[in-house]
């Protein structure tokens, strides 16, 4: 369809290479794919090892000249986040595309490695850190991108900075929201400081839609009308896609499905709620989640 966009907009990415966190199953897999069909070199960033071999090989099967490996990223501890970059910077010169797309959604009450709310400390505390530590590289590398994969639910959330971790009153809806929230006020702060720092690096933001992927697996309802709503993580990884590759893509744009509530359909920027734009909110985020992640960015 013309003026929709697809996996066939995406340039030729030979000589570039991609992290993408989380990319053993759902969008973040079809997101990999894309880019490996593209010329890509993959680092799968995975919590499981062998969930993450097993995904490789099934790209490897389609591609079989691709340049993928493994490496264990847990982004719920932050030593795990630590190692993964340090051996990350050791081994490589460049970063082009950082995609940072692991997450959980609304699991019941639980806690990371260094004690954050499961949600909030894995879908921004993670990938904030692992942000900031492969930032040197990010820097060093002629227009890289960082992607940060948000949600619509990001419009229930609000960053409630007296309790942070949901321990006065959990609600796994509100600390989803909260969560996603933030991965937004981190974009638009980071492409800020892009900025402010003289840096052709971009920060973007995509959204999903509803797509079905097993993300819902603490989520009854949804996943019982995933049949009805939800469209295929092939679908669901373009505004990733968009967002990360899109040659008419600016620092801070935000992508999601043309959509019905932005449900389904091919990606095309779209607008975030008004508190995450709130610049306050956001450094104060900033500054918070710097001293909780022990993580300062040097630009």
């Amino acid at each position: 369809m013309k003026n929709h966009w697809t996996t066939e907009n995406i340039p030729n990415l030979r000589g570039k290479t991609a992290i993408v966190t989380g990319s053993n199953s759902g969008i973040g897999f079809e997101t990999a794919k894309a880019m490996v069909a593209k010329g890509a070199s993959l680092k799968m960033a995975i919590r499981n090892i062998e969930k993450g071999k097993k995904a490789a090989d099934l790209i490897l099967k389609e591609f079989p000249d691709a340049d993928i490996s493994v490496s264990e990223l847990n982004l719920g501890s932050l030593a795990s986040v630590k190692a993964f970059s340090e051996n990350y910077l050791k081994e490589n010169r460049r970063l082009d595309f950082l995609i940072n797309n692991a997450g959980v959604m609304m699991p019941p009450y639980g806690t990371t490695l260094d004690g954050f709310e499961l949600q909030f400390g894995t879908n921004h505390l993670g990938h904030f850190a692992l942000t900031g530590l492969l930032l040197p590289l990010l820097l060093k590398t002629k227009g890289s991108r960082v992607v940060n994969v948000s949600s619509y639910a990001h419009k229930a959330g609000k960053i409630n900075f007296d309790d942070l971790d949901s321990k006065q009153d959990y609600n796994k809806i509100a600390a989803y929201g909260q969560s996603k929230l933030a991965n937004l006020l981190f974009t638009y702060e980071l492409q800020r400081k892009f900025e402010n720092a003289g840096s052709e690096c971009l920060a973007t933001a995509s959204h999903p839609g509803w797509t079905e992927t097993n993300l819902q697996q603490h989520s009854g309802g949804l996943r019982f009308l995933n049949p009805v709503f939800g469209q295929k993580p092939s679908m669901g990884a373009l505004p990733t896609l968009r967002a990360a590759t899109g040659t008419d893509a600016l620092g801070g744009d935000y992508y999601g499905p043309r959509g019905f509530m932005e449900m389904k359909g091919t990606p095309v920027k779209v607008k975030s709620n008004g508190l995450s734009h709130d610049i306050d909110t956001a450094r104060r985020l900033w500054d918070v989640s710097e001293e909780l992640t022990g993580v300062v960015f040097h630009f």
